[in-house]
């Protein structure tokens, strides 16, 4: 009995002991993160520290409107939700071509300017009064101008802004989630920059908002930099040739005024109003045809109409919408312009989408030819071995030969 309680304890110590060295194991296990979720971990870390150093730098110099310091925003970002997904030189990669090309058509438009063909002063406006039978942005301001920004002035200026910001927002997401659809957009979007640039040095057109400054003298013979663009316009009034606001409400400026960044004065943003206005005096004034503002929007809602579900697509349609009154509204655009950006994003896109299909076409065909090329290789290895019977005076027997489908043999 002895013995056999000895025994029985010793069993008892030996389990507690494995229970322990179990227990022990699982303990470290779970102590140990596992490589996925310390790469998750290692990469809203980075993600974090770009949020904080982005948000410092717009802290002390204020939101940039300027494309290589928003493709700067982008490619950091990109590098950081990288992290633990895919190597950083692939950024570099994809990202400085595009650059490299957006580089080329910013240092391009001084070409317009330095060809010095005369600038349109009266084509847009003349073509939305035939159209409309009233200058649609003096009578948008007639109707609707306060004599300080309204509520709904401060989506006018945020619909505004984001054509600096929000197709390099799109291609980043894309980069991330759809390497292919990215090339598409990418390269869609460079056409129709280019389209536009080519626009601008072929017929360089002033908007509305400088037509509202100046007068028939002072753009006579079709000056690309006349003086009067820079006047005052509480001093200028309504002797410029786009015509004079008639306000319907009480205070309201009687002349109109290039208002695209008023909401940011709603919103107590003076700072970001003085830097979109500094953005806007360092560009090309006269390119306004067509509008690169109408042709992006438009892309962006194109591009995605097939791939969002169909309760999104009124808010894309809504978006280039916005984005026309937006302009219109503010002075920024002719009617004229924008139907124009909207007909180059047409014809990229239309473009686009044949050259893909005539690609496609091309491979299957190549696919094709591939394939029976390796089925005519086939049937001679096949057709070598009867040649040669053929030439021994036998002729090949095949097992069907048989009544019972059996291998027949030969006398």
């Amino acid at each position: 009995m002895s013995i056999l309680a000895a025994t029985e304890s010793e069993l008892a110590t030996a389990g507690e002991e494995s229970e322990a060295a179990v227990s022990a194991k699982a303990d470290t296990g779970r102590g140990r993160l596992n490589p996925g979720t310390a790469r998750r971990i290692l990469r809203w870390s980075a993600i974090l520290a770009w949020a904080l150093g982005i948000g410092y730098w717009i802290r002390r110099d204020g939101v940039s409107f300027d494309r290589n310091t928003v493709l700067i925003y982008i490619c950091t970002g990109l590098l950081a939700a990288s992290v633990g997904r895919r190597q950083g030189w692939t950024v570099l990669r994809d990202w400085l071509p595009f650059a490299a090309v957006l580089l080329v058509y910013d240092l391009s438009r001084g070409a317009a300017e330095a060809l010095g063909r005369p600038t349109e002063w009266y084509f847009q406006m003349d073509f939305d009064r035939v159209l409309f039978r009233v200058e649609p942005t003096v009578w948008l301001q007639s109707k609707l101008k306060e004599p300080f920004a309204p509520w709904w002035e401060v989506g006018v200026s945020i619909v505004y802004v984001s054509f600096f910001f929000a197709p390099y927002l799109v291609a980043g997401l894309l980069w991330l989630r759809d390497r292919p659809a990215w090339r598409q957009f990418v390269f869609q979007f460079v056409a129709v920059s280019f389209i536009g640039l080519a626009g601008f040095i072929a017929v360089p057109a002033a908007p509305p908002w400088a037509a509202s400054l100046c007068s028939a003298e002072q753009v006579a013979g079709g000056p690309s930099d006349p003086a009067c663009m820079y006047a005052d316009p509480d001093k200028v009034g309504s002797a410029g040739i786009l015509g004079q606001v008639r306000p319907e409400n009480p205070g309201a400026a009687a002349y109109v005024e290039r208002i695209s960044g008023r909401g940011w004065d709603r919103l107590g943003l003076e700072r970001a109003k003085a830097l979109l206005d500094q953005g806007q005096a360092g560009v090309n004034q006269v390119a306004a045809v067509p509008s690169l503002h109408a042709a992006v929007t438009g892309l962006i809602t194109v591009f995605f109409w097939r791939r969002v579900r169909r309760r999104w697509r009124p808010l894309l349609a809504g978006y280039s919408l916005a984005m026309a009154f937006a302009l219109v509204y503010s002075s920024e655009h002719y009617v004229f312009d924008i139907l124009l950006g909207w007909v180059v994003t047409a014809v990229v896109t239309i473009g686009f989408g044949r050259w893909q299909r005539s690609r496609s076409r091309a491979g299957v065909e190549a696919r094709q030819a591939g394939a029976d090329r390796e089925q005519a290789g086939a049937d001679r290895e096949q057709a070598g071995p009867d040649r040669e019977r053929a030439c021994d005076g036998k002729e090949p027997v095949r097992a069907t030969d048989t009544l019972d489908g059996s291998s027949p043999t030969r006398s």
